[in-house]
């Protein structure tokens, strides 16, 4: 059973021999983010006790009070934070300075308290960077993509296949106007590159040789009852599906990869690694990947 959230009232100074961390969204319950970044802390404790007085919380904040939340979190003694609905984009204007990579990206996803304030960073591209390495053994690099949805999830996974130069890029959205809007965002951010743009699920890399990869970045499979976002018969047998939504564990799109023999993988690998690099942002310490794959398993599951 998952904890309850705490509310910005509700929190006290956190002891001077202590860290603060804590998740800051809105809803928040469903978050499992203390128990990942819990069993890290817990790892790295055993090598260095200091780390049992680091705390990881999640706070319930709505919109309006986000320009408060900032500064009083930082009285009390917090030092990192991670965002996530609805305010990776409008806490930009809230902050001292942004990592040059969440800048390109126009969203943070974790804030680090350094030189007397708050830095913003992104660490979904790394995650999902690091979770399709584990589960394909290639890299971005190595693929055709294609990305489902032109969200905020599908901006990270834009964002960092551009940086790490994937063969080819598409986006498959609904909304062609939705789609352009996230190309101009990245192009007003310093990125460039040829995208194509799809409004029906096609194969848009007939004429070339590189393994394909779909990401489904949209929020389709987080309940039982919704439609797979595309349909696989459309492509070769080369492809590797990679789904963001990690609970269910396995989404309808997940269900039709493995029925067809493809490669694929949920998201919890992406939701684990774009945890430890906050955490080692924070405590600049190797973060054990596995320990929080553990922990998240057993909030899960």
């Amino acid at each position: 059973m998952l904890e309850e959230p705490l509310f910005l009232d509700q929190l006290t100074t956190v002891p001077a021999n202590g860290v603060g961390l804590a998740v800051l969204g809105h809803p928040i319950k469903h978050s499992i983010s203390p128990q990942l970044h819990g069993a890290a802390l817990d790892k790295l404790s055993q090598k260095e006790p200091e780390f049992k007085h680091w705390k990881y919380q999640k706070i319930e904040v709505i919109p309006d009070l986000l320009p408060e939340a900032l500064p009083r979190l930082a009285n009390l003694g917090y030092r990192g934070l991670n965002l996530t609905i609805p305010h990776k984009v409008d806490v930009l204007p809230l902050i001292d300075s942004v990592d040059p990579q969440a800048k390109i990206m126009g969203a943070v996803n974790t804030l680090s308290w350094e030189n007397n304030g708050w830095k913003g960073y992104n660490t979904d591209g790394v995650g999902l960077s690091r979770a399709v390495s584990n589960a394909f053994g290639k890299d971005l690099k190595d693929f055709n993509v294609l990305i489902l949805g032109a969200g905020g999830a599908s901006r990270a996974a834009v964002s960092q296949c551009l940086v790490e130069g994937c063969q080819n890029l598409a986006i498959y959205n609904r909304s062609i106007d939705r789609a352009n809007q996230l190309l101009e965002i990245l192009k007003t951010n310093g990125l460039s590159q040829e995208i194509v743009i799809l409004d029906h699920p096609v194969n848009p890399f007939e004429n070339t040789n590189s393994e394909i990869l779909i990401i489904n970045a949209t929020s389709l499979g987080l309940q039982l009852s919704d439609v797979s976002p595309i349909d696989l018969n459309a492509f070769p047998k080369s492809v590797c599906v990679y789904d963001m939504v990690y609970n269910p564990p396995v989404t309808k799109l997940l269900k039709q990869a493995k029925e067809k023999h493809y490669s694929c993988s949920n998201g919890l690998g992406m939701l684990v690694g774009q945890a430890a690099r906050s955490l080692e942002i924070w405590t600049g310490r190797e973060i054990s990947e596995n320990a929080m794959r553990q922990g998240a398993k057993l909030a899960l599951f």
